[in-house]
């Protein structure tokens, strides 16, 4: 049996800015935090979890929360986890991820429809000391981040508070309750969502996207606020997760303050125009005093605020009757000092830098501090408008447009997440050149750490919250709008956060639009995500590569127009990564039933359309062969989408766009319909092809016109440059070779520079090399493609250059490559150096890089630079690997370097401690 746990991942550096990020984290960390009451189990955290199903308990709620009881018979648990995410942990169900094991009729793991909420309905309890010294006089707070879906939370025999709505976060004073310098016992009582739904619609329902199979069961999970996506989705299973991720979700902390709390600073800045020159802060800050006062009295408070190293200091005294939590707010108007001129203003990717202000407050009782907490904020505007040619949304940052070339974000499907794998799925972001992600409303709102390195890395977040067409609505208008309130207060100051979409393809709960407006004016919103000049998605299955270039991969008529909330398509995993997600036999030959169920009861076409555009590179005789030639397939599918996006940002091309969000980013689950990296964390092909397709400078190809553009993705013109082609047949003949100077106008777009001929070939397929070269002559982008004579006859046919005729790849001879590499380390990170050339007279075709443990699987997470490459004769590259030194525990490792037509060479590279 497959045994994954949690948490698998090391802690993975970033870029500079990154690692800033966290120092300062850590450096600026709020009050004291006394314990994070992470399990050891699964996290190797300090403390014991056990969890019990609650109708097997068969003792009083007092008396589980209370020393002395017998827990022998507890099972141990996952905190941060869900009680199935346990349940595996400890045997009792196999790992869902594994082939057929998660489908509901192997009848392996229960269903909640089927055996109803009190099975998954579970106590947790674990056991803490507190340090007298740390904590005598002060009060002594829980805070609860996130538990799904009710919970009763219960203290040293007391029920202390309660929970409703999986994103709440609930801060609980408990400085009467908890024991010092003795053991306090923590019982957790978690119910799950109160209506789970059926997997499967019953008869059918009135409400859906049309022809998109029947997502979220028959809808009545809808009526709770939580993780939608857990009744069964297309994108991964139809019958969704078990036991529908009833856990505590998110961490449980311990700290103290004085007499007073702060609670949810949040700095709203306002830039002058046209200059965007000066900046007016308006900071609020919500105080409270929960302590007894005599009827009739108050306490007074100093709130002091700071923003280092901008000399800025501001403050106020306020009253504050008995539990009264009191918004106090400082204005520019108030407080001419937050005025800032000439601010540092915060950028997304490719557009500028990101600069980041911190904000400090304290609160001053009986001239003591009694608590303190500080955010981090920045500067700038983000507005939209649909003042467009075609009324589609486009976005501004600084008053500048912005074109979004978004995506899709999927939550873990069990939540089994951490800070580490947030960092490594972002930092894979980053690299693939997407400047805004979507929280699409069936999925979760992300961690502060997720927000904490978008603002780091310049990734803007749309941020939706929990509602979709296919579901209905929440029945608890309160507990809808708690949560809401909790997370917008939780993620405002981030300055990536851009925009507020209350559902996926539904309308809101009434009420929503003026509760954002109040808690966060400044930011725009939309009643849901097809609407207000975004039009309906897809295409979202594998579709012939050719109709993205025509515009015809939908059946619902033009897509690649304004802004699209949803279109995309897959790219099937490595060989590495299949093998871990199925038995051998099942592999190969391709087993329909089990590659369909991890691919949404076959909703992206893996085990049919894609693979029939996989055979157009010849058959394959085994798994391994299949999987390589999949790889070419998939690096088309994103390479293609990009592209066309690029060709008609804000017209300069056949159409209007301004923006897209692909359809989707990144695999909930282990699945056949992969994308830009495995679930495992695994790069594909795609995360390259998108990673070139996306960058800055770029010269593109068109499959349809055959002609070459250069797009520029820079708030700067560009003169001067030049744009060149080389095209070769399969003998490496030199048939064509075009140049031409460009000039690049700001964040724009040169179209149809040249058409290239390939009239001369004289075999079936070609290769072309594009180069961008600056003034002086030195390479700022480039560009490579494989083509056939294939003739398109239109998007219902598997037919064209880009699609089909791709045998005669088979008969290309073959190369060497010559590999340099160093190897060093630095700041925890193992890194490889690697120059790798080509010597031959043919192209290295889909050049791939493996770094290997012992086993011959990958080590993971590695960041590769570029990978999936080709080199034309004379041609080299430069690569760097990049891994956490805590993920190479062995001595030495395998550094594999293959092609399509080169050898497999194999280094033995040693860890250096």
């Amino acid at each position: 049996m497959i045994r994954i746990l949690p948490v698998l991942l090391a802690l993975l550096p970033l870029t500079t800015a990154a690692r800033e990020t966290g120092e300062l984290r850590l450096a600026r960390q709020e009050r004291r935090i006394l314990c994070m009451l992470t399990s050891t189990e699964g996290h190797g955290g300090e403390f014991v979890w056990k969890m019990k199903r609650a109708d097997q308990v068969g003792v009083r709620s007092e008396q589980i929360a209370s020393a002395g009881l017998d827990t022998r018979d507890w099972l141990p648990a996952v905190v941060p986890g869900t009680v199935l995410n346990s349940l595996v942990y400890d045997s009792i169900y196999p790992e869902p991820y594994y082939g057929l094991n998660n489908k509901l009729e192997s009848g392996l793991i229960p269903d909640i429809y089927r055996v109803g909420r009190d099975f998954y309905t579970y106590w947790f309890r674990t056991e803490f000391r507190l340090d007298r010294a740390q904590c005598d006089g002060r009060k002594i707070w829980l805070q609860a981040d996130g538990i799904n879906y009710r919970s009763e939370i219960w203290l040293n025999g007391n029920l202390v508070g309660s929970t409703a709505g999986m994103f709440l976060q609930r801060v609980i004073d408990i400085t009467d309750k908890v024991s010092l310098d003795r053991v306090n016992t923590l019982a957790v009582k978690v119910y799950p969502v109160d209506m789970p739904g059926t997997v499967k619609p019953k008869g059918g329902k009135a409400f859906g996207a049309n022809g998109e199979f029947q997502n979220g069961g028959n809808g009545e999970i809808g009526r709770n606020v939580t993780q939608l996506m857990t009744v069964g989705w297309d994108f991964y299973y139809l019958d969704g997760i078990r036991d529908r991720n009833t856990g505590i979700w998110r961490d449980l902390k311990i700290f103290t303050t004085g007499r007073v709390r702060l609670q949810h600073p949040f700095v709203r800045s306002e830039l002058e125009r046209p200059g965007y020159d000066v900046a007016r802060q308006t900071v609020s800050v919500e105080v409270t005093y929960p302590d007894y006062i005599p009827q009739g009295r108050y306490r007074k408070a100093r709130i002091i605020g700071e923003i280092p190293g901008e000399g800025i200091r501001f403050e106020k005294e306020v009253p504050l009757y008995r539990g009264e939590v009191k918004e106090v707010v400082f204005t520019p108007e108030e407080f001419p000092q937050l005025v800032i001129r000439h601010p540092r203003l915060w950028w997304p990717v490719h557009k500028g830098p990101q600069e980041l202000y911190d904000l400090s407050l304290k609160v001053e009782y009986e001239g003591r501090v009694s608590d303190s907490i500080s955010t981090r904020f920045g500067i700038r505007e983000i507005t939209s408008t649909t003042d467009t040619p075609d009324r589609s949304r486009q976005f501004r940052i600084n008053g500048k447009p912005l074109f979004i070339r978004g995506t899709n974000w999927l939550p873990e499907a069990m939540l089994r997440t951490s800070d580490e794998r947030t960092r490594a799925e972002l930092r894979y972001t980053a690299q693939s050149g997407v400047n805004l992600i979507r929280f699409w409303g069936g999925g979760i709102s992300e961690s502060d750490y997720f927000f904490e390195l978008c603002d780091s890395l310049g990734l803007l977040v749309w941020q939706e919250f929990w509602m979709t067409g296919d579901t209905n609505h929440p029945v608890d208008p309160a507990i809808y709008f708690s949560n809401v309130a909790s997370t917008v207060k939780r993620i405002r100051n981030h300055p990536s956060l851009a925009y507020y979409v209350a559902s996926n393809e539904s309308s809101e709960v009434s009420g929503t639009a003026a509760l954002i407006a109040r808690l966060d004016p400044s930011r725009g919103y939309q009643m849901q995500s097809e609407c207000c000049g975004i039009h309906d998605g897809s295409p979202y299955k594998q579709v012939n590569v050719m109709s993205h270039y025509e515009d015809k991969a939908s059946p619902r008529g033009s897509r690649v127009n304004g802004f699209n909330p949803e279109y995309g398509a897959p790219c099937l995993p490595t060989v590495e990564c299949l093998r871990e997600m199925m038995p051998e036999k099942d592999l190969w030959p391709v087993n329909k039933a089990v590659w369909d169920y991890s691919d949404g009861n076959g909703f992206h076409l893996m085990s049919s359309l894609y693979t029939d555009l996989v055979n157009e590179y010849g058959p394959s005789e085994s798994i391994d062969e299949f999987a390589e030639k999949a790889q070419f397939v998939g690096a088309l599918n994103y390479k293609s989408i990009w592209e066309v996006w690029n060709y008609n940002k804000f017209g300069y091309g056949d159409r209007y766009t301004s923006g897209f969000l692909y359809w989707y980013h990144n695999s909930a689950v282990r699945q056949v319909a992969g994308r830009m990296w495995d679930w495992s964390l695994e790069p594909t092909a795609a995360l390259y092809a998108a990673q070139n397709a996306c960058e800055p400078l770029h010269p593109q190809f068109d499959y349809l016109k055959n002609t070459v553009s250069v797009v520029n993705d820079y708030y700067r013109s560009f003169h001067g440059y030049r744009v060149t082609a080389d095209v070769y047949d399969l003998d490496m003949r030199r048939i064509d070779s075009k140049s031409a100077q460009v000039d690049l106008p700001e964040d724009g777009v040169v179209n149809d520079v040249f058409r290239l001929d390939f009239s001369g070939s004289k075999t079936p397929v070609q290769f072309i090399r594009l180069r961008l070269l600056d003034g002086q002559g030195k390479q700022v982008g480039s560009n490579f493609y494989w083509r056939s004579d294939n003739e398109y006859q239109g998007a219902g046919t598997l037919t064209g250059p880009a699609t089909a005729g791709f045998e005669a790849l088979e008969g290309l001879k073959s190369t060497k490559l010559a590999v340099r590499y160093t190897t060093s380390t630095d700041n925890g990170c193992h890194f490889i150096d690697l120059h790798v050339r080509n010597t031959g007279r043919t192209v290295a075709f889909f050049t791939q890089l493996k770094w290997l443990d012992a086993d011959g699987k990958p080590v993971r997470p590695s960041f590769y630079t570029d990978n999936f490459f080709s080199l034309m004769p004379g041609e080299s590259r430069t690569v760097r690997i990049e891994t956490a030194l805590s993920r190479l525990p062995e001595a030495e490792y395998r550094l594999v370097v293959r092609g399509y037509n080169v050898a497999p060479r194999e280094y033995r590279i040693p860890i250096a401690r």
